[in-house]
Order: structure tokens, then sequence, then C-alpha cells
């Protein structure tokens, strides 16, 4: 229990005093009853919010032990209430602040390990907490800047997939749209450094890798236009955009848009994604840069473009109802996914699995910043 202070200015000890008060109250009602998990969760968030709030030492205790100790009452909660994910949640930040005090130790990679253990929990509990799965993300990037590099690859790729869940749950969610910009530069970064794509392993280049993370990082400027690190992270990678777009590549398309034509008949064609639309065009004459010439499936090389293809597909981002990943035998072998508008469904087939996570990203993302009236600072990024 912690009723002194010492250090921190008047605000920080009049916070402390109330804080210290708080603890004496939930002290008392587990000595009461020892099984009162809630005032055992809430006996730890005060001693969190205590060391939050530190500026030298708490009754003699330094702010890791404060910390240590709110994880004993986390602990001690969940022990009773396995099934209370805001414990499981809380006490995997207390853990990450823990770490952050040790650098880049083995004692940090092991409290990263612990907190990354308790997210998943949170998680598991609670599968609609965007926050969570974003924190999750978070802790997994701390954890790879540690591991051995042969490690670091699996981790990095893990913290990726929460990222991109925290998303998927809430489009708008700006700062995990920034987290995978960040994480992706980092492993196009880390890509260069060990020559290339790990042998043997169909993964994205560097300069592919580049590029999502160029649109990750514009879509979460377009969204909080005010945050000065997302202006600065922008300023870094948007010469990574295929300008005036916002992403390019090719697709494979029905013929007039007729899911059920024959599989020899759809084309293989060069789409751009922009501020306003997704639609097809002559690529000699869209004037982007093609960030992934030779890297397509089978399915897709097997279908050469056709010039009555084009410029005949276009969807509007305002058409735009839903979209998804899809595999069906109706389709032609690949990466495919569906975007479902005001006048029916489309379909599409990507050169990858890796390509349909960012196609699908990508639109999603331009259609939340049109929902939310951002359209014109998106389109401010791109102009060539």
């Amino acid at each position: 229990m912690y009723n002194a202070l010492s250090f921190g200015d008047g605000e920080t000890q009049s916070r402390q005093r109330i804080l210290a008060f708080a603890s004496k109250r939930c002290a008392a009602a587990v000595q009461k009853n020892p099984k009162d998990y809630d005032s055992l969760y809430n006996w730890a968030l005060v001693l969190q919010e205590s060391a939050d709030n530190m500026n030298g030492e708490l009754a003699g205790n330094s702010k890791d032990q404060v910390l240590e100790d709110a994880c004993s009452k986390y602990k001690a909660a969940t022990d009773i209430c396995p099934t209370l994910h805001e414990a499981f949640y809380n006490w995997a930040i207390a853990i990450s602040d823990r770490a952050k005090a040790r650098g880049r130790t083995k004692e940090a990679e092991e409290l990263w390990k612990q907190a990354c253990e308790k997210y998943e929990r949170a998680v598991q509990l609670n599968r609609n907490s965007p926050q969570a799965l974003n924190n999750w993300g978070l802790a997994l990037q701390e954890l790879s800047g540690i591991v051995s590099i042969k490690d670091k690859r699996s981790i990095v790729k893990a913290a990726i997939k929460k990222f991109r869940a925290a998303i998927a749950l809430q489009f708008d969610f700006h700062r995990a749209i920034y987290n995978l910009g960040t994480v992706l530069y980092g492993l196009a970064e880390d890509m260069i450094r060990s020559g290339g794509p790990q042998s043997g392993i169909k993964e994205l280049t560097a300069a592919e890798l580049y590029s999502q993370s160029a649109i990750y990082v514009a879509a979460a400027h377009a969204l909080k236009p005010e945050y000065p690190v997302y202006k600065s992270a922008l300023r870094l990678v948007r010469s990574k955009l295929p300008l005036a777009y916002l992403k390019t590549g090719y697709l494979l398309v029905p013929p007039g848009g007729d899911t059920l034509a024959p599989h020899s008949e759809w084309k293989r064609l060069w789409f751009v994604l922009d501020h306003e639309a997704l639609y097809q065009v002559d690529k000699s004459a869209a004037g982007s840069r093609d960030s992934s010439p030779t890297k397509t499936a089978s399915a897709l090389t097997n279908h050469a473009p056709d010039a009555k293809y084009t410029n005949t597909f276009r969807i509007d981002i305002a058409d735009v109802r839903g979209l998804m990943q899809c595999s069906d035998l109706s389709l032609p072998p690949g990466a495919g996914f569906q975007i479902d508008t005001v006048s029916g469904q489309k379909h599409l087939i990507a050169t990858s699995w890796d390509e349909v996570d960012c196609w699908v990203d990508a639109i999603r993302l331009v259609f939340t910043i049109h929902v939310r009236g951002k359209s014109d600072v998106l389109g401010g990024i791109i102009a060539g």
C-alpha cells in the first residue's frame, strides 16, 4: 500500500493523494473479502495510474515496483475471475510499461512476451476490441526489435496481422492504420539489409512493402491531418506511392463484369485506385510506376491484356457497400476478392493473397476516408 509521496509538482501530488486514498479503500475491501475480484482489479488500476503519474518515488518505491505490485493485483483478480478481459488488457499495459524501461535487454524480451500473452488472453475473451489488437501488435513490434534475426520476420508478420485485425474491426482506427504503415516500412528496411526475401519463400519485395507502407501512412494522415507525426511520416514515404494514384497493379477481370464468363475470357488488366474510384487504364498512358510487374500468379500470366477491355471497368468509391476476400470454384484460379456495390457484386483476381490484403485494405481505407468527408485531403496527397 502506498500512502506517502516524494517529488512531483503540486498537481501531481494532489492527484497522488487521491489515488493513495482510493488504494486504501480497495485494500480495505480486499481485506474484508479476499475473493472480491472487482476491488482487486480496481486496486490494480489505482496502482497503475499512480505509476503513470509518478515523478520520483512513491513511499520509497520506484515506478517499476508500483507497476509490479499492480501486476500482482491483476493476477489475483484474474485467478478468481478468469474471464475478466479488462484485467488482462490493463495487465498487459502494465507489463509493457515495465518492459519499456529495460531497453533491449533479455529481461525486456521476457516482459514483452508476457505482455503479448496477456493481450492474447484479452482478445480471446473480447474479440471486439480493436485497441487490444493494436496494442498487441505494438508489443510484437517491440519484441521483434530484441529477438534474434531468425525469429524477427515471423514476429513482425504476426504484428501485421494484429494491426490488420484491429482495422477490420474499426475502419477509421487511424493509430492502427499508422502503426501498420510503420511496421511494413520497417520490414522493407530489414529486407534490404538482409538481401531480399527469404530463399524459397514467396514474399513481397522491399519496393512493394514500401508502397504498402505509404498507403497506410497516407490514409492515417488523411483521417487525422492535424497530427504532426503522421505529417512527418508522410513526407518520408510519399515518394513510394504510384503518384497520382494510391495503388496500382494488375487484376484479372471478366468481360463486361460477367462473373459467369468462361475463365479463358477473363483478362489481366492494369488497375489504379485514387481517392474517387478503382478503374482500369491503359498502363502505358497511366503515368505511374509499376512496383510489381513481374510478381504474378500463373493464373494471371496466362491471360494477356486485350484492347477491347480498356476503360470498361470502374467502381466509384461512393458506390461501394462492402468488400472481402473470396475463393470460389466458379472463379478462375488465384487470389480473389469481391466488391459489393449499389449495382451488384464485382469479382477480381489479384496476383497473390498478399496483394488481395493490400487491395482490400486500400479500397476500404479510401471508402472510410470518403465517408468521413476527407477525400479532398487524400486527393491532395496523391496529386502528382
